[in-house]
């Protein structure tokens, strides 16, 4: 089952499987969950435990960064203009929103480590990172950034 998972992860990296939306948003998905399977070696019973835990707190992260864009980044770009006291306010939202992430990422890890072992925790992290750093790798080589 894990050799068809890798088979299937390398036939879509080959592919153009980085659109910013639309079908290849779910491409990433479909790459991404293959791509953990592979690396945590879940079987299919921490799987069935695993993978709703890890959609909620996707699904969580994905609001939080919504959040983030509304409130935060449409006013950096008018940053220099903004007095002390519009700043302040703008710093309080940072602060908030780090804080909102960090306490979701710990209740994810409390959740998630009681589906699957402390290792296979940390091999999750580490596979989520190594993702991050291959979806970006591809999409500057499609863009011929290298």
């Amino acid at each position: 089952m894990n050799k068809k998972l890798l088979i299937l992860l390398v036939c879509f990296m080959g592919t153009s499987w980085f659109y910013a939306q639309g079908p290849g948003r779910e491409r990433i998905k479909t790459l991404k969950v293959a791509f953990i399977t592979e690396r945590v070696g879940l079987t299919a019973k921490e799987a069935q435990s695993f993978w709703p835990i890890y959609n909620e707190y996707e699904e969580i992260l994905e609001a939080i960064r919504r959040r983030e864009r509304v409130e935060l980044r449409s006013q950096i770009t008018m940053l220099q203009d903004l007095s002390n006291a519009e700043s302040s306010v703008l710093l309080d939202k940072f602060l908030i929103i780090r804080k909102e992430k960090h306490e979701a990422e710990q209740d994810f890890i409390s959740k998630i480590r009681t589906v699957i072992s402390p290792k296979k925790t940390l091999l999750l992290l580490k596979a989520e990172e190594d993702f991050k750093k291959r979806l970006l790798q591809q999409m500057r080589k499609r863009r011929g950034g290298g």
